[in-house]
């Protein structure tokens, strides 16, 4: 089923274009913080991943993927997770590699395509409540995750339902878009980000990470090119997005999911509105507004169009 152009979703009047939608939840959204515990999973490879599970004794769980340069602790996050809470569902929020707020021990760390580290999460999910209907939630580059994830994995019986919200679908063409001059604002804050994490691992890992010249790097392509690439076994960037975006895998999806996009958001190429896919199991939902992971809606002020349409979609 596809919804080409979705207009029953409009925001409110002082949002009125896709920088504002994206930009005021992301630094204005308060989300109150529910009572949790924090886990620590080791990894077969000698790392660790630090996990926010939310153990309310439903039968559903929900596991949540942040997005780039993202945490467990975002409003968009926090957002979801208090809708799926207050709706009966259980949540597991999960930090990549290095996302927790310390660096993970290895000269990598996580990128759009690590479905390994997914898997280990479904593994404890399933450990810790063994006799529950297991959902996947991702956003942005967690989104990428999930649909790359669920297309490896076609006869996965485990994941009854999944929804993916703002993703990057291609990536070359994504970080194309982002690197444009009218999405400076968004490069900076992931290249700052990106590039600190790169300066502390390089006093950790001198023989592997050298940081010489990262002022160099003025985009997010360069980025992946020369860390993101390298680090995690491709050549290159351009052979890191092929294989890792998550476009090449929607047909061998085989459970219900739903992907919201909005038509403006600012990361996104025109190739993340595919309408030739898998119909079968895959629900695209296009907004006209949104942005990248805004999604406000007029007239209230808790909710948000893609934790409803969200929440709607898992138990439906």
């Amino acid at each position: 089923m596809i919804l080409e152009e979705n207009n029953n979703f409009t925001p409110p009047w002082y949002l009125f274009n896709n920088h504002l939608e994206t930009i005021y939840p992301a630094i204005f959204r308060k989300v109150g913080q529910r009572a949790h515990q924090t886990k620590r999973l080791l990894t077969p490879d000698k790392d660790f991943i630090d996990i926010d599970h939310y153990d309310i004794g439903a039968k559903r769980t929900v596991i949540l993927c942040h997005g780039l340069e993202g945490s467990s602790q975002k409003p968009y996050m926090k957002g979801m997770i208090n809708t799926l809470i207050d709706n009966g569902l259980n949540c597991v929020a999960w930090n990549f590699r290095g996302c927790s707020g310390l660096p993970n021990n290895h000269a990598y760390s996580y990128h759009s395509g690590a479905t390994q580290d997914l898997d280990l999460i479904i593994d404890y999910t399933i450990k810790k409540f063994p006799s529950n209907e297991i959902f996947l939630i991702g956003f942005s580059l967690g989104g990428n995750l999930i649909l790359k994830y669920l297309g490896e994995r076609p006869k996965n019986s485990v994941i009854r339902r999944a929804v993916a919200i703002s993703v990057p679908l291609d990536l070359h063409s994504s970080c194309l878009e982002i690197s444009k001059t009218s999405n400076w604002i968004y490069t900076l804050r992931f290249l700052i980000s990106l590039k600190k994490k790169i300066k502390e691992k390089s006093k950790i890992f001198p023989k592997k990470i050298k940081s010489d010249n990262l002022n160099q790097i003025r985009n997010l392509v360069d980025f992946d090119d020369k860390y993101t690439a390298p680090l995690n076994g491709f050549s290159n960037a351009i052979e890191y997005y092929t294989k890792c975006s998550s476009i090449h895998f929607l047909e061998n999806i085989t459970i219900p999911t739903l992907i919201i996009n909005a038509f403006n958001d600012p990361f996104l190429s025109k190739k993340c509105y595919p309408v030739n896919i898998n119909k079968k199991y895959i629900t695209c939902d296009y907004p006209k507004y949104g942005g990248h992971l805004g999604f406000k809606m007029k007239n209230n002020f808790d909710a948000y169009y893609h934790e409803i349409s969200a929440l709607k979609f898992l138990i439906s």
